[in-house]
């Protein structure tokens, strides 16, 4: 039997590097989606069974393209892990309309797109899991954050009425709200002084998408909720 096939989308330097690794490590050829053809390039080198497709997955046209690729050169999908991400921040008198415009494309768009694009061969395949990587944005409207949160608040919605469509196909579709500051490089240059345990791990938030995905079928999530020990909630 062939190895399964993982899409990864939004492989930056920290969650979704990490989400790469592990379900390289756990045996699936991982498809990995940015838009750094030289990120991508560099990792296929590393992670055994990874390969890089560049793609701007909030162009529906290139989402096509990189879907019809990944299934010529590594088969279909039986996991899809959204993790792109794109945000402005500012109040709703403060940010550009336009920002907000080009964020529902990156964080909500994408999903559909790539949902419409993968899921009709889980759903034919009667098994799958869609797992969407959010944040508290998705649950609430700070003020600072009126060019962001409509947006995952948008994705999430929309996770959740895929759910209710593909659960029942037996494809899983799972929210994941990371409530914590991810420990890449910009963060702690701009938490500096922060100790280890105020960030949250990339390679720990891997772990825990690893495991929705693969959940006893008899006891699914939806929404998952991540966030370091310290974190006040």
């Amino acid at each position: 039997m062939s190895a399964p096939v993982c899409v990864v989308t939004g492989v930056g330097p920290g969650t979704g590097t990490a989400l790469s690794w592990r379900f390289g490590a756990g045996g699936y050829r991982v498809a990995m989606l940015a838009r750094s053809e030289d990120r991508l390039r560099a990792l296929e080198g590393e992670i055994p069974g990874a390969r890089g497709f560049a793609c701007d997955v909030s162009d529906e046209a290139a989402v096509g393209a990189a879907a019809a690729r990944i299934r010529a050169e590594l088969g279909a999908p039986s996991v899809l892990v959204h993790n792109a991400v794109a945000g402005s921040f500012g109040t709703f008198l403060e940010i550009d309309p336009a920002d907000l415009l080009r964020n529902f494309a990156t964080n909500t768009m994408s999903l559909l797109y790539l949902a419409r694009a993968f899921a009709p061969d889980m759903i034919a395949a009667g098994r799958g899991a869609i797992v969407v990587t959010g944040n508290t944005s998705a649950l609430r409207g700070k003020p600072a954050f009126a060019g962001f949160a409509p947006s995952k608040a948008a994705q999430r919605i929309l996770a959740q009425s895929m759910a209710r469509t593909l659960g029942p196909k037996g494809v899983h579709v799972a929210y994941v709200v990371i409530d914590a500051v991810i420990d890449v490089p910009w963060t702690r240059a701009r938490f500096a002084g922060k100790p280890d345990d105020f960030f949250a791990r990339p390679a720990a938030i891997a772990e825990s998408v690893w495991q929705v995905a693969h959940q006893d079928r008899s006891a699914w999530s939806f929404d998952v909720e991540l966030r370091p020990f310290g974190e006040e909630w």
